[in-house]
């Protein structure tokens, strides 16, 4: 392996922890209308996917109880 010449001084190391730039970064661009229209209308869409797959899927998850007993009380009454 390479090994370093030079030595480094710990002062320099401790300094280099503290350092604060005092270079702002520049500031955000500010969204279109187009783009803050965008931005709702992809939420809205999947909002409404969510709430559209809750809606188809509810009946697949009840558990349908009167059911076997109407097929009981009926197979009784023949």
């Amino acid at each position: 392996m390479f090994r370093r010449r030079e030595s480094v001084p710990f002062a320099f190391l401790a300094e280099a922890d503290r350092f604060r730039s005092n270079v702002a970064p520049p500031p955000r661009e500010r969204a279109s209308a187009g783009q803050m229209a965008g931005r709702w209308l992809l939420g809205l869409t999947i909002v409404a996917g969510l709430v559209g797959s809750l809606v188809v899927g509810m009946p697949a998850l009840s558990t349908d109880t009167g059911s076997p007993a109407q097929q009981s009380q009926a197979s009784q009454g023949r």
